[in-house]
């Protein structure tokens, strides 16, 4: 699509401008979904499929293209003349399996569809394992200015039972190799309650992340999800008490190399959070393009949840049309304070009244039944018209959420 086609498609007639202005203000991010790895991990349920052969970049990057057409297409008047993207995120899999040329070719023709905001942080995923040092300064030159790197342990021990393909000092290489391209917004993956892991263990491999400086980590728990190998022949993991430990004591250690907590699982330096993740738990909309990409967009008909279809054959033969997406729903008034709330009391800063207004469409008082026994419970704290969970539940989140749900 040429650059003059995309801005006539958003110029809307001025008849419609009431009612794409009630729209503008939400900021809009980019989720593109790059299924393929090297290995499918034993603990991974996200929709990743082990790659046999070619992964035939240039067919999967067409596809991309024409998937954002038609989504494009489908979306809300207020996408006519948008608010710049405030971020792009290209996840998966392993989006580097893919060459720089192929990233760029990408994030060229976003760029000619959508407006950025000049300030738009670019992320990447990246595996250790299929780090290459060509690939990393053709990425930075793309446009990536965020990488995000699944570490997951700095031991050799834990990443042999965790099925990584690559070891702690190939992670430290891929790490170093990523600051030598020019990146200087890191993320790091870490996770902590792996298989025979005690908290010493758990300490040290924190602080041998912490060592390396990156600007951003995500530190979370290894859960065994349903619908893979751990859950089907479950590791022996710490108990709940040594795991609640490790999170304290690595908690400590993250405040003392001056990582801020903001969300359940992220810790940033001063002015890193990550604002793609932010504006999912903030309620802000965003596009999902690619295979089982997931997206949210708000309109006046309400807001709309579609997902493409997860297999990379079944999305690659649809993708351009309706024929590659696999849901499409409007999230229902009964929905919403619930949808709500997973997502902003993930925050440590949580959510205000007014913002819960205006993201959602529904009146303030839609969440009174479900604050009143929060509030009993000592869930929550308030000040001002603005909502945050306790430390008690913070510490309790699941509960927390539930009083919405009910």
């Amino acid at each position: 699509m040429r650059r003059s086609d995309a801005a006539a498609r958003r110029e809307a007639p001025a008849e419609e401008q009431e009612e794409a202005g009630a729209l503008q203000g939400i900021p809009l991010s980019l989720y593109l979904h790059f299924p393929w790895c090297v290995r499918k991990c034993p603990y991974c349920d996200f929709n990743s499929h082990a790659a046999r052969g070619d992964i035939e970049e240039e067919r999967y990057v067409d596809a991309l293209i024409r998937d954002l057409d038609y989504e494009l297409s489908l979306a809300p008047l207020a996408l006519r003349s948008p608010s710049p993207l405030v971020s792009i995120f290209a996840g998966g899999g392993t989006p580097s399996l893919f060459s720089g040329r192929a990233i760029g070719r990408v994030l060229e023709a976003v760029a000619v569809r959508l407006p950025f905001a000049p300030d738009i942080e670019i992320t990447l995923e990246a595996n250790p394992g299929t780090a290459d040092a060509g690939n990393f300064r053709e990425y930075r030159a793309a446009g990536v200015n965020r990488l995000s790197i699944g570490v997951q342990s700095l031991d050799d021990a834990q990443l042999k039972r965790l099925g990584r393909i690559h070891g702690r000092e190939e992670a430290i290489a891929a790490y170093r190799t990523a600051r030598t391209a020019g990146f200087d917004n890191i993320n790091l993956d870490l996770m902590f309650a792996l298989p025979q892991q005690t908290p010493d263990e758990a300490l040290a491999d924190l602080r041998a992340a912490c060592a390396l400086a990156p600007e951003h980590l995500s530190y979370y728990q290894l859960t065994l999800e349903p619908n893979t190998e751990f859950a089907a022949h479950p590791p022996v993991l710490p108990d709940d008490e040594a795991a609640w430990t490790m999170q304290l004591a690595g908690q400590a250690l993250l405040v003392e190399h001056d990582y801020a907590q903001y969300e359940v699982s992220a810790y940033a330096s001063a002015g890193r959070q990550c604002r793609h993740n932010r504006n999912y738990w903030e309620f802000g909309d965003y596009l999902g393009i690619g295979a089982g990409a997931h997206g949210k967009l708000s309109g006046d008909g309400g807001i709309v949840r579609r997902a493409r279809h997860k297999h990379p054959r079944s999305y690659l033969e649809g993708a351009g049309g309706a024929a590659a997406i696999q849901e499409e729903r409007t999230v229902t008034a009964t929905e919403l304070p619930f949808e709500y709330a997973m997502n902003t009391l993930r925050l440590n800063q949580g959510f205000g009244l007014a913002e819960f207004e205006r993201r959602t469409g529904l009146p303030a008082t839609a969440l009174d039944a479900a604050l009143n026994q929060a509030r009993k419970k000592g869930l929550i704290e308030e000040e001002g018209g603005h909502i945050r969970a306790s430390a008690f539940g913070r510490a309790h989140l699941n509960a927390l959420l539930r009083e919405f749900l009910e």
